[in-house]
């Protein structure tokens, strides 16, 4: 079993992971959503004040530039007065020295008459510019702009209003406000949907770790059940196949392991009666030592051949498929059947065959003389006296797009298998008549080893009931033809 397991760490859990990942996402649209509308409306002002302003600008501007003749104090006051000025606006009006004429400011006359006008954008307009600068400061917008009075190319003076609107910066400050507001709400919101998603995910992967747990130390039954169509329920479903499958290894494993020793422990039992039995007696004539030595070393064989097919079940289960080549399996059972004839001539049972001319399967000679010799040797032994064994191979015509198939069928006219125990036959150490198939000198590997070996090669086994007595066994392999391909 595996060690304890370690407790994660608040930082480096998936849960604190999950919740930071939602807490960031969510801090970025906070972020965002606290400067691009503001950035927006500051922007949408400053296009707003500077249309409006330079408008203002050209149209004193326009006005002033009467004629040829040079500005005048009294000139300005005079053509200003006629028009309607904004009352929160500072209008200044310079001659081409950039000496003020007019200074009105939120409806009173400033006394800055004969000054310099020492202002950038006023610099900039005598120049010939029309100029605009605007800024957000304290609450309010500040709004300067700038044009020259020309008449036919000459620069008579220039035009500078200045805006400081508190009200529309005022509304600004109501946007952030509520933008800060909603942020709150949303991070407050998504606080709590964060931990309660992040918990929700981690615990069915916490769920599903445990699980892993519980199985590590033993417990194959254990299942998960999640609801859902997501990768989680999809993951789950895949580990309970997978502990489906362990659980089925291990009841195999065990089972396989309780059957082999007790298939051991019989022939064992009887070896040490049999050499007690010899120690224990004081005069034993030799005829009887003889017997009681013949009973140990057919045990002895016994223990053998149990290892022997133990041994090659061991190698099938670890080892890859050996190189395989070209056979023709009508040679194979015709070889297995002049081994097996004197043993069928014994038991008085009459073999059959209805072999075709050439059945080529690409696998290995030995492996498919264990097939064969196991099935038709099964067949002899556990037939009745005067009875029969019908071998038949035949290559079968290959299926819609599918590939042509080598057909082995062994029948015999025993006393059958019954219907329940068809599907165990093939399991390790299965017998169907125990006390017959250990009288038969019988092991319950064979036909384990005959499944195991047709699967290696891509092929298959069944049995069923032969109509009106006995067993018939079928093994296909796919049909190996010309090529070096099988079809």
């Amino acid at each position: 079993m595996g060690g304890p397991s370690k407790k994660v760490s608040f930082w480096r859990s998936l849960q604190t992971k999950y919740a930071l990942t939602y807490v960031s996402i969510i801090a970025a649209v906070v972020v965002l959503l606290n400067t691009y509308p503001v950035l927006l409306s500051q922007k949408l002002a400053y296009q707003s004040k500077q249309t409006s302003l330079q408008n203002q600008a050209a149209v004193l501007a326009s006005t002033l530039s009467v004629g040829p003749e040079a500005l005048t104090v009294e000139s300005v006051e005079r053509t200003i007065s006629s028009l309607s000025v904004v009352g929160n606006t500072r209008v200044v009006v310079t001659d081409p020295a950039g000496v003020i004429l007019y200074d009105w400011d939120d409806g009173l006359r400033r006394d800055t008459t004969g000054r310099y006008a020492l202002f950038w954008e006023v610099a900039k307009a005598l120049q010939g510019n029309d100029v605009f600068r605007g800024e957000y400061r304290e609450g309010a917008f500040r709004s300067r702009a700038a044009v020259p009075i020309t008449y036919r190319s000459m620069i008579l003076g220039s035009v500078y209003l200045y805006e400081y609107d508190a009200a529309q910066g005022a509304l600004l400050q109501g946007i952030q406000q509520n933008l800060r507001s909603i942020s709150v709400v949303i991070c407050v919101i998504s606080l709590i949907m964060s931990a309660i998603f992040s918990r929700a995910l981690t615990r069915r992967i916490a769920a599903l770790l445990r699980a892993v747990r519980t199985v590590r130390e033993g417990e194959y039954s254990h299942r998960v059940a999640f609801r859902g169509g997501d990768e989680l329920a999809q993951l789950a479903e895949e580990f309970n196949e997978l502990t489906g499958r362990l659980q089925t290894t291990e009841e195999v494993r065990r089972r396989f392991v309780s059957d082999a020793s007790h298939e051991l422990k019989t022939p064992l039992a009887s070896i040490r009666l049999l050499t007690d039995s010899i120690l224990q007696a004081d005069h034993m004539d030799g005829d009887t030592a003889r017997e009681f030595l013949t009973d140990i070393g057919e045990e002895a064989e016994r223990l053998t051949r149990i290892t022997e097919k133990l041994l090659r079940l061991t190698r099938m289960d670890t080892a890859p498929v050996q190189n395989t080549a070209p056979v023709d399996l009508r040679r194979v059972v015709e070889k297995v059947l002049h081994m097996l004839t004197p043993l069928a001539r014994a038991v008085e049972v009459e073999v059959e065959t209805h072999l075709t001319e050439e059945a080529w399967v690409r696998a290995t000679e030995d492996d498919l003389y264990q097939v064969a010799f196991n099935l038709m040797e099964n067949a002899v032994k556990y037939n009745l006296p005067g009875g029969r064994v019908i071998v038949t191979l035949r290559n079968l015509p290959p299926a819609e797009r599918g590939e042509g198939r080598v057909l082995l069928r062994v029948e015999d006219t025993g006393v059958g298998i019954p219907e329940a125990d068809l599907s165990k036959v093939f399991d390790r150490f299965y017998r169907v008549d125990k006390a017959r198939s250990r009288a038969a000198g019988g092991t319950g590997l064979g036909l384990s080893i005959v499944q195991d070996t047709v699967r290696q090669h891509k092929g298959t086994v069944t049995v069923r009931q032969r109509e009106p007595e006995g067993t018939c066994f079928e093994v296909s392999f796919p049909r190996w033809e010309e090529g070096g391909e099988a079809r």
